[in-house]
Parts: structure tokens; sequence; C-alpha cells
């Protein structure tokens, strides 16, 4: 509890001192992804399978993920990056608006809060070879449930 209370402190300061930016990069890189299920490590059951499609749009980036949980249960989702370091609204159960902010040429950070409350902070990692997309995840999930994750995904 006490890596999480300093994960979440650390991204409310991040929260007060974004800058409005944009993508200078795509974080991650426009193309297919797909959830390497054997590499990424989760603290509750992991899904059978992910791929995500990112799309340029905009200034930003769209992410359209089809996962399939633990159970065989297939849900999708879209999200949009901005990188202009703002919140913007998502829509879902786990929060319910997102800032996203590029940090290097590989690396973003990405806040998410659900009624104005920090209760998911990520880092997107692209590797060197531009192979590899990791992103680390801490936080909670509505019934206060942690979320510590790293999703490692490889390009197709």
């Amino acid at each position: 509890m006490h890596r999480l209370s300093a994960t979440l402190c650390s991204s409310v300061l991040f929260a007060a001192l974004l800058p409005g930016i944009a993508f200078s990069e795509s974080i991650p890189p426009v193309g297919t992804w797909k959830l390497n299920v054997t590499k990424s490590t989760f603290n509750g059951p992991p899904p059978r399978s992910q791929i995500v499609a990112v799309q340029a749009e905009g200034q930003g980036l769209r992410l359209t993920i089809e996962n399939i949980d633990a159970e065989g249960n297939s849900a999708n989702a879209v999200i949009v990056n901005f990188g202009d370091g703002r919140f913007h609204p998502v829509r879902g159960p786990l929060y319910d608006s997102q800032a996203d902010k590029v940090v290097t040429d590989s690396t973003a950070w990405i806040i998410r809060t659900k009624a104005g409350k920090i209760v998911q902070t990520l880092i997107s990692e692209i590797s060197a070879d531009g192979q590899t997309w990791t992103v680390t995840t801490a936080g909670v999930t509505p019934d206060g449930q942690q979320i510590n994750n790293i999703l490692v995904r490889e390009k197709q």
C-alpha cells in the first residue's frame, strides 16, 4: 500500500505540472500490437489474449483494444490519447478521464481519474528496436483492489 501511495502522490505532482503539449512522436508507434501473456505480469488472472490497433488521429492516437479475459469473455474498448497534458473524458468502469504526456521519444506517462480522483498511473515505453511496448500500471479498481500490472506487447 505504501508503494501505491507514493505512486499516487507523485502522480498528483505530475498532474499539477503537466504542460499543454502535443505528441511529437507516436507512443506507441502506429500499428498492431499483441500482448505477450507469458512476458507480462498481473496481480489477477491474465487475459487469454489482447490485440491493440494504434492509429494516428489528429494530434493524438486512437487505440482500439480487443481483449479476451481469463474466462473467455471478449471486451472491446477505444481510447484516444491526445498527448496534450490535459484530462479528456473516457467511458469505462475503471476510470472516466485520462491525461497523457510524452516524456522522451520512447516514453509516455498517463494518469487516469475516476470522479476527479487519481486511480491509475501508467508508464508506456517502447524498446530501442521499436518492436516491444511495455506498459506498467499501478492503481486501484473501483472496489479498492490493487492494480500492479506490467503488459508486454509485441509489434505484429
